[in-house]
């Protein structure tokens, strides 16, 4: 955090002008904490304006963007120089807000591949300064509206967490609910009615400058490949109002379920409906599609929609086993995705320190085990622990290069001379290598745990013990 003194000198200049229902909360596991001050909490939703521009609410906006950093948009401002621009400009950049004349920039397309490895996910780049300007909007908008969103809605909001959703989605199975609704919005974020959302944001937001300025965000053009084209639906995903107006419309899914006394978990526009039979599910599948289409215009992907074993799918990146208590594990096809992952790190890692190389391994390593600690089945921690040190052995093997290089390395770290040749000379590759005993022997898991390697099964028991 930085000095006051930095804060006074960076300040911005301020003008004058089917199934039973609902799960219990339970508390935070590592929420984030609401970014809205506590005195503009409440604000009054016909001057909301006022509340977004007040200088408290952007120094904090401005932090977050700050935290968040991010990539520059269609006019290649780095959020390292939006300090600078503010001092200059932000008198005229309030008065527009308040005059309800701001018109935000185009976004700036960008792919990234979706988790599962299938398609790409589009995502639209607000510049820095409108970053700012939805944040400042989000930490006014989001006390109006949290307070009534469903206790079983946990994505993006304040105090909720995807570790919570996952363990209502363990009671809900434990409860006898043992299939699931599995239901996929077909491209929702692109799909998003832009007149059905502000319909829903105009229930509690009376000032028409927030309204006006929320639907050109929601109509700012595209700017791909250096042309710029209209949105005519959808809300782009990349700025920081976008989880919030997803919330916003999906309540309406929430307070339905809700009526019809159904157990659920959503997590922004990932929802599962727990039910006590596959014929259920499916009555439940059928309805909630045709409700989505008719009051939301949402269209449910009935190719990736299931109604299944909880044990079979995934949500949230966890599964469970099919005891009658079940135990919560990693979804095959996480750990499928993590491994891909460190693949890429390293393929980047041959020819590198290995400490340093280690060293750079540590926050995706200590990551991962952080967000799956709830796992209880830990079998595979201890399974991808030996693979990564297998992995480290074989950009060793790789390095030596040359038999000479191998068998003396090999005969520093202990092996007999005849042995250690063998080794080097036995004309297999590097990944069998890595495997075999002599290099198990030559650097054990103590070698790897002195040079720092983080041990996903010990940081995981770490938790255990809190």
């Amino acid at each position: 955090m930085e000095s006051a003194e930095a804060d006074k000198r960076a300040e911005m200049p301020v003008t004058t002008s089917e199934d039973s229902g609902r799960n219990p909360r339970r508390a935070g596991d590592g929420a984030s904490r609401p970014t809205a001050m506590t005195e503009n909490s409440c604000p009054q939703t016909k001057r909301m304006m006022e509340a977004v521009v007040e200088r408290k609410n952007m120094m904090a906006a401005l932090r977050r963007v700050e935290v968040n950093k991010g990539s520059a948009g269609v006019d290649n401002m780095k959020v390292e120089s939006l300090r600078a621009y503010l001092r200059e400009h932000w008198p005229r950049i309030k008065e527009q807000l308040l005059a309800g004349r701001y018109i935000p920039s185009p976004v700036l397309r960008a792919q990234i591949p979706k988790p599962d490895g299938k398609g790409m996910r589009q995502l639209g780049i607000p510049t820095v300064l409108d970053r700012l300007i939805q944040q400042a909007l989000h930490q006014v908008m989001l006390p109006v509206f949290d307070l009534d969103f469903s206790e079983s809605s946990y994505g993006f909001r304040p105090g909720r967490s995807a570790h919570q959703a996952v363990l209502s989605a363990q009671s809900y199975v434990a409860s006898g609910s043992r299939w699931v609704v599995d239901m996929d919005l077909e491209k929702f974020f692109d799909r998003v009615n832009h007149d059905i959302l502000m319909s829903r944001v105009a229930r509690k937001v009376k000032d028409k400058r927030i309204l006006g300025l929320i639907r050109l965000y929601l109509q700012a053009d595209v700017m791909e490949g250096g042309l710029v084209s209209q949105r005519v639906e959808g809300t782009p995903q990349g700025g920081p109002l976008s989880p919030l107006l997803s919330n916003i419309l999906l309540d309406d899914l929430d307070k339905e379920l809700e009526r019809r006394g159904h157990a659920f978990c959503r997590y922004a526009d990932d929802c599962n409906i727990y039910v006590r039979s596959k014929r259920a599910g499916e009555r439940v599948l059928a309805s909630v599609t045709q409700f989505l289409a008719k009051r939301l215009k949402l269209k449910v992907n009935q190719t990736k929609s299931a109604v299944e074993r909880p044990w079979k799918g995934k949500f949230l990146g966890y599964s469970m086993t099919f005891d009658k208590q079940p135990r919560l594990k990693i979804a095959p096809a996480s750990v499928k995705r993590f491994k891909s992952k460190l693949k890429e790190l390293f393929r980047a890692g041959r020819g590198r320190n290995l400490a340093r190389f280690i060293e750079e391994l540590r926050p995706a390593l200590r990551g991962w085990a952080n967000y799956f600690r709830l796992a209880e089945v830990k079998g595979v921690f201890e399974e991808l622990d030996g693979w990564i040190r297998r992995k480290l052995r074989c950009i060793l093997w790789r390095q030596w290069k040359r038999p000479y290089t191998r068998a003396k390395n090999l005969m520093k770290r202990g092996l007999d001379e005849a042995r250690a040749w063998t080794s080097a000379t036995n004309g297999r590759g590097p990944w069998w290598n890595s495997g075999a005993s002599h290099m198990n022997t030559c650097y054990p898991k103590s070698y790897f745990d002195k040079l720092g390697l983080v041990s996903l099964l010990n940081r995981v028991k770490s938790f255990d013990t809190m």
